[in-house]
């Protein structure tokens, strides 16, 4: 662990439908109950810009990334105390957005995980610039389904301390159309 980073996670989680999620659940959980039944509002942020574009869907206290396979993928969470340098020559996407997490409980979890599996990673209560990495993988992932189409991935999601909201800025677009 680099001396900027206060926390590195390194899991498998399962991505049912090409998905998985990095939420406040509680802060998320009440802004659905508010919201959720808008028909205006698209699943989980999932515009066609988000799908194919950005990668990612955001919601209020949620970002779901978009996974290149419907199957259990890699994922690293690193917290850092500063905005870490991109790592861009490695990575085939990068993309960027702003995550609150008002309670400081961020959980990683897959739509088909069952309430209480999720992972959580205390990182303390406020807005985190959160920077997605797309990393090829050449090795399958533990417990991967070989029949499975799509390519693997590491998903490196790099956390830090925001102050002003920035917006949603793609660093490095990969080629489209792709997995989504």
């Amino acid at each position: 662990m680099s001396s900027t980073s206060s926390v590195v996670q390194r899991f498998f989680v399962l991505a049912d439908h090409g998905q998985f999620f990095l939420q406040d659940l509680d802060a998320h959980g009440i802004w659905m109950r508010a919201h959720g039944t808008d028909p205006a509002l698209v699943p989980a942020g999932w515009t066609q810009e988000a799908d194919q574009i950005h990668r990612i869907g955001i919601e209020p206290h949620s970002i779901a990334l978009g996974t290149a396979r419907s199957d259990v993928v890699e994922a690293m969470v690193c917290v850092h105390l500063t905005a870490p340098v991109a790592d861009l020559e490695d990575a085939e996407h990068v993309v960027e957005a702003d995550l609150g997490l008002p309670n400081g409980d961020l959980a990683v979890y897959g739509p088909a995980d069952d309430v209480g599996t999720e992972r959580r990673i205390q990182v303390g209560p406020g807005r985190y610039r959160t920077r997605v990495s797309y990393l090829p993988a050449d090795a399958p992932e533990a417990g991967s389904n070989d029949a499975e189409p799509g390519e693997h991935f590491l998903y490196r999601i790099e956390m830090w301390p925001a102050g002003e909201p920035t917006g949603l800025v793609v660093v490095k677009q990969g080629p489209s159309p792709w997995a989504g």
